[in-house]
């Protein structure tokens, strides 16, 4: 992975250019749930869809919208409207296919901020196991939604070492998390879910007060 800039003049740089980027006001609460739906995702995404209520249920006091963005096949990139209710999202997940094709996690970034200029995003959350683009271009865009302080949460399918390094990058920039967890497994999925949604609704405070090791993992890279 390429070096991240650690220098006090380009940390000086960074913070006087964020002083321009304004947030916008909003009173909804967004998150913006984003995974890979290429062949291989298949049982991933049929895993997701079943846990889906995760990210209402712990914010359920709260005014929770979710857009899911996925891509897929050649250049196949989607995002849905905003919606604040389960039942809708798993209509749409459920009509979801996943078709073969190359990672377009670029899009994802890229469109998360465009989001990030018209509305108050809490977070974005990503799943996925591959990365097959530029490491740079991705940190240049991660760049730019740290400027809206928006955090990344990178959530890797297994344990390659290429993708947890990309990963890390892009949560490193954003001040988000990188999380690996084992294929296939609902309660850790769930458990990094709810810890998301959590994070949307209520910041740090929200997620120390739910329990699991994935949970900590994720809340000591966001108070690092």
């Amino acid at each position: 992975m390429k070096k991240l800039p650690t220098s006090k003049s380009s940390v000086g740089e960074f913070l006087d250019t964020a002083k321009r980027f304004p947030i916008p006001s909003d009173s909804q609460t967004r998150l913006v749930f984003a995974m890979d739906a290429t062949q291989s995702r298949e049982p991933t995404w049929d895993l997701a869809t079943s846990l889906h209520a995760e990210l209402f249920t712990t914010a359920r006091q709260e005014d929770l919208a979710i857009q899911l963005v996925y891509y897929r096949g050649f250049n196949e990139f989607y995002a849905t409207h905003w919606s604040d209710s389960a039942s809708a999202l798993l209509q749409t997940m459920q009509h979801v296919q996943c078709v073969a094709g190359l990672t377009q996690i670029s899009s994802v970034l890229s469109h998360t901020i465009r989001e990030a200029q018209v509305s108050t995003l809490k977070a974005l959350a990503f799943v996925g196991d591959a990365c097959e683009e530029e490491p740079q271009a991705l940190y240049d865009l991660a760049g730019q939604l740290a400027l809206y302080r928006l955090p990344v949460f990178m959530f890797q399918e297994g344990h390659d070492p290429y993708v947890a390094e990309v990963f890390a990058g892009i949560a490193q920039l954003t001040k988000g998390a990188h999380i690996p967890f084992q294929p296939g497994s609902a309660q850790q999925f769930a458990e990094l879910l709810r810890a998301v949604a959590a994070y949307a609704t209520g910041g740090v405070e929200a997620v120390k007060k739910l329990q699991g090791k994935f949970t900590q993992r994720l809340l000591e890279q966001l108070q690092s």
